[in-house]
């Protein structure tokens, strides 16, 4: 019965963490018995049971229960094949969708070398859209967990396609995530490349996109700052804050202070 599989999967995180707290008693119990049937229900055929082992092993995950050798000789080829070209629409969707949410729980090169390469190309997926989006949605999030040097050389082209797809909504995705994106690049490529490419989502004929770039505006803008002197960063979560820095009355840099305070209210008010 699906229903006994799929609360089978709730209970597994629980007795993930009791197993590697009593793990001088139960050292293998948990690789030998637990995580096989995780990865087994991730192709199961009710999608109910499917969500809830896609949820149980993003708990795993957060919880760093699954070994490294697990997630790269188990996991990750299940995704792979569950997202390949030829894959049901639906499970290509799910895939994709556990992937990006996987991304920033991983090594930067389990990443990069064994789920950028298929992300890249379900950027591209001209079959669904919906796979599109996904992508889109997740962008900033891959961007931060594969670092600069991938992001310009990879993900940046793919971005630039999904800014020009057809349907609005993936504009309107990238829109939203274009500062996380921007936070990733040199300031070289944010000036020369990423500019130019927000100006034509701020232009867009579709004026959801339009509302969402100008959303966008002060985030973008606020990368171009100094980390340092402004005290902006993102935190975990994707979000711009500043941080407090001490302030000397007699200082000769009160008036930037002053702009970063300006700058501050103006990405609330976005």
């Amino acid at each position: 019965e699906p229903t006994v599989r799929t609360e089978l999967m709730e209970q597994i995180p629980p007795i993930g963490i009791f197993l590697q707290e009593s793990h001088p008693k139960f050292p293998t119990a948990f690789f030998e018995y637990l995580m096989p049937i995780v990865v087994r229900y991730l192709t199961d055929v009710n999608n109910q049971v499917r969500k809830a082992s896609q949820e149980a092993l993003l708990i795993l995950l957060e919880q760093d229960l699954v070994a490294q050798s697990d997630i790269e000789n188990k996991v990750c080829p299940i995704l792979l094949d569950l997202s390949a070209p030829d894959s049901d629409d639906e499970y290509k969707v799910e895939a994709v969708n556990i992937i990006c949410k996987m991304a920033s729980m991983l090594s930067r090169t389990t990443v990069e070398h064994m789920l950028l390469p298929r992300f890249c190309e379900l950027c591209s997926d001209g079959k669904l859209f919906q796979v599109r989006k996904i992508c889109a949605a997740n962008f900033g999030d891959i961007c931060n967990a594969v670092g600069q040097e991938a992001t310009e050389r990879l993900l940046i082209p793919k971005f630039f396609e999904l800014c020009s797809d057809s349907v609005w909504g993936m504009r309107k995705a990238c829109a939203e995530c274009f500062m996380a994106v921007s936070y990733t690049t040199s300031p070289d490529v944010r000036r020369s490349k990423l500019s130019p490419l927000f100006i034509s989502l701020i232009s867009d004929t579709c004026r959801w996109v339009r509302q969402a770039a100008f959303q966008s505006l002060g985030p973008f803008i606020s990368t171009f700052a100094n980390p340092s002197s402004a005290g902006l960063y993102i935190r975990e979560d994707g979000t711009l804050s500043i941080r407090p820095a001490a302030q000397d009355v007699n200082s000769s840099f009160c008036q930037p202070s002053n702009n970063i305070t300006l700058m501050s209210s103006s990405t609330n008010a976005a």
